[in-house]
């Protein structure tokens, strides 16, 4: 593998087939692989099966018709709480779901980067997740105990999409973010794991203090893109906040005929320099104000 991993966004949707099952990283609004998912809007890639804490990407990809199948423990935009394109695809039965309590999600995924076809977890139990999904069995404990559990199947990826604050040229990451979520295990989980940065370095120099936000092994990652403000509408603490402005006009074009059509010939079909013009620029962008939990 080349130590030199810096790619472009379309150097990286050109590694994505039709069918693939894609994780994107972040939660909801926070630091979600925007600019990436932008440039997989803009490609032919389809039918992908998607794993995600979901936020704007999982609107946005149904409604282009790039879903075929979702697995997910929640689809928000947080301050709007139900993903309005996603509500639109589930409500019209457009794509098949897996709908998960959050912890077994993370099981799934913890299962797959431990290369484990399954793991045992409390989650799920006594709830309407496994009448949903009959696929999922339960398994009782080989030991006196006896109980019983349930087996959570590992989320296995082929690709995974995840966006940071800092990057090197090596695949080294930094998540300098208070929440860093679940990214590592969406790193782990994958074939192949691909990340968008908002600062690109040649080589970076951990100390004690930083190496706490280095989650995740530099030899997972087989490409970084230098995306600066390439989380936006989502927050990428500490850098910048969530663009709520945005979000709203979002929202709002799914309840207006052609919405969808009308926002992408606006904020998609363009390049990442335009979008990013059109979003307001970089001294907008970067005074954009961080919600506070």
């Amino acid at each position: 593998m080349a130590l030199n991993k810096q790619m472009s966004a379309a150097d990286v949707v050109a590694q994505l087939r039709s069918g693939m099952t894609l994780g994107i990283g972040g939660w909801g609004p926070r630091r979600k692989p925007m600019a990436l998912v932008r440039e997989l809007l803009r490609s032919d890639v389809k039918d992908l099966t998607v794993v995600s804490y979901g936020g704007p990407e999982v609107g946005m990809l149904c409604a282009a018709g790039k879903i075929r199948k979702l697995i997910y423990g929640f689809v928000t935009m947080d301050a709007i709480p139900l993903e309005p394109y996603f509500r639109k695809a589930r409500e019209a039965g457009a794509i098949e779901v897996m709908e998960l309590d959050e912890g077994m999600f993370e099981w799934g995924l913890r299962a797959a980067g431990m290369r484990m076809s399954f793991l045992p977890t409390r989650c799920g139990l006594a709830s309407d997740v496994l009448r949903r999904n009959p696929q999922i069995k339960t398994i009782a404990s080989p030991y006196e105990d006896g109980e019983v559990y349930v087996a959570m199947p590992a989320l296995k990826l082929d690709a995974a999409l995840i966006h940071v604050n800092e990057a090197d040229r090596l695949g080294n990451t930094l998540i300098k973010s208070h929440d860093p979520l679940f990214d590592h295990l969406f790193a782990r989980a994958a074939d192949a794991c691909y990340v968008s940065t908002e600062v690109l370095h040649e080589q970076l120099q951990l100390d004690a203090d930083t190496a706490k936000m280095n989650l995740f092994e530099r030899y997972l990652v087989r490409g970084v893109v230098l995306a600066p403000f390439g989380a936006h509408p989502t927050y990428s603490s500490p850098d910048y906040g969530w663009d709520m402005d945005h979000l709203k006009r979002y929202d709002a074009s799914a309840r207006e005929d052609g919405g969808w059509q009308k926002y992408a010939e606006e904020f998609v079909a363009i390049s990442e320099a335009q979008y990013l013009e059109k979003a307001g620029g970089a001294d907008r962008l970067s005074q954009l104000k961080r919600p506070v939990f």
